[in-house]
């Protein structure tokens, strides 16, 4: 298995055509994509060509996102964004607020991204601004997809990737929040193991081992790679299918 970050990205506004923008990258690389890679691009970048920036300054806290914002000591601005973006509160406690943001993802602050958030446009004295998670993230996966495929005459997959923490874990790990072109999980049940016990439970976040792999080459900090190709992987007997897959339905969330 090979996993290159790959370099010569430019900017990217809202409007950026992603499927374009990769191409190009890969061009001046002197590379192509073949059957099977797996392009996994960061959820920032896609945000921002979707315009998903927020100016904090324009928001108006609702009395709950006030109340809430003294309660975790937070911005209240901030929480009222997080609110909206939000199915349900799971945990919180002063600094932290976890979620389960509108897309089903457990995550800090519904995903919102201050870091970097700031588009290349603002107008000086505005701000400070935040970053959404991408509205559709199958959806764009899938666009991006169907455009890279025609260009290089190939099957290839997307996953679109966000750092998240885990439960009673520290740090963030890589996790597909969009999935295109390869299978989100992989459904193992009924396969026999190596002494031919047919295994009941195993299920694997396929999709979410391709985004960890991802992240180890394209950094969470000021590397300046998010996107990273992933060649090598098969899949047999996996079905592609979205990221909204590795949602866990909340009547079987124990955690939640």
């Amino acid at each position: 298995m090979e996993v290159l970050a790959l370099a010569g990205l430019g900017r990217v506004d809202p409007g950026t055509d992603l499927a374009a923008w990769i191409a190009d990258a890969l061009a001046s690389a002197e590379r192509s994509l073949r059957t099977q890679d797996i392009v996994c691009i960061c959820s920032k970048v896609v945000s921002k060509a979707e315009n998903r920036f927020v100016d904090l300054s324009t928001i108006e806290p609702s009395a709950e996102a006030i109340k809430l914002g003294k309660e975790i000591d937070k911005d209240p601005r901030l929480v009222e964004c997080i609110l909206k973006e939000t199915l349900s509160i799971s945990r919180k406690r002063p600094g932290a607020l976890i979620v389960r943001q509108r897309l089903g993802i457990v995550s800090a602050n519904a995903g919102i991204d201050l870091s970097n958030a700031q588009p290349q446009n603002a107008k000086p004295g505005s701000g400070p601004w935040a970053l959404l998670l991408p509205e559709k993230p199958d959806a764009t996966a899938e666009t991006i997809r169907s455009r890279l495929a025609k260009r290089y005459a190939c099957t290839v997959g997307i996953v679109i990737t966000d750092s998240l923490g885990r439960p009673f874990r520290v740090g963030t790990v890589g996790a597909a929040i969009g999935v295109a072109g390869l299978p989100a999980i992989w459904d193992q049940r009924g396969q026999p193991d190596l002494d031919g016990r047919i295994m009941e439970h195993t299920i694997t976040a396929f999709a979410d081992q391709v985004a960890a792999a991802a992240d180890l080459v394209a950094g969470q900090a000021g590397e300046g790679t998010p996107v990273v190709v992933v060649r090598g992987l098969n899949w047999p007997n996996a079905k592609a299918g979205p990221a909204l897959q590795l949602i866990r339905e909340s009547g079987e969330d124990l955690y939640c």
